[in-house]
């Protein structure tokens, strides 16, 4: 049995519907959780509005007790397998990274697709307010994690080299 990464079409087909389909599951649990309150503004959770790490590395969105815990948490499930198998190498953490964005980026998007509070009509800079910066039609996050996703997926393509 081969520890190398599927590269057929199929199971890539495969890979990214397993994703899909979990964005789909994450995104209603969080319309349940938070309703039409985004970003865990109504939930007794601590908050982190403004620091300057946050405009690095979070987007400038505040950092809330229920986000320091769900990122890790998500990040940890789609390791899992690796951790299952045994398994780890340089294009398996790209594959699960690029994995993880697309995830988020699905998720999000479904949040206010599938949230009665919302909708793709309030999906716009003035309705929501905690994504901060837009390039065009969507928050710039989605653009990038979008690259950096492809880069990284098509990273883990790649042929491995004989040892």
């Amino acid at each position: 049995m081969s520890n190398a990464l599927p590269r057929r079409p199929a199971a890539i087909a495969l890979t990214l519907a397993g994703v899909l389909l979990l964005a789909y599951f994450f995104a209603n649990v969080e319309i349940q959780i938070e309703g039409g309150a985004g970003w865990a503004a109504n939930l007794p959770t601590w908050r982190i509005e403004r620091h300057w790490l946050l405009d690095i590395f979070w987007g400038g969105r505040p950092m809330t007790g229920y986000h320091a815990w769900v990122f890790p948490c998500v990040a940890l499930f789609f390791h899992f397998p690796l951790l299952f198998m045994g398994h780890f190498s340089w294009q398996a953490e790209a594959r699960v990274i690029a994995c993880i964005q697309i995830f988020w980026i699905v998720e999000d998007s479904l949040w206010f697709a599938l949230n009665p509070a919302f909708g793709l009509a309030k999906f716009n800079p003035r309705d929501v307010p905690w994504h901060i910066h837009w390039w065009g039609p969507m928050p710039a996050d989605y653009w990038t994690f979008l690259g950096v996703a492809l880069l990284l997926f098509t990273f883990s393509c790649w042929p491995e080299r004989q040892r």
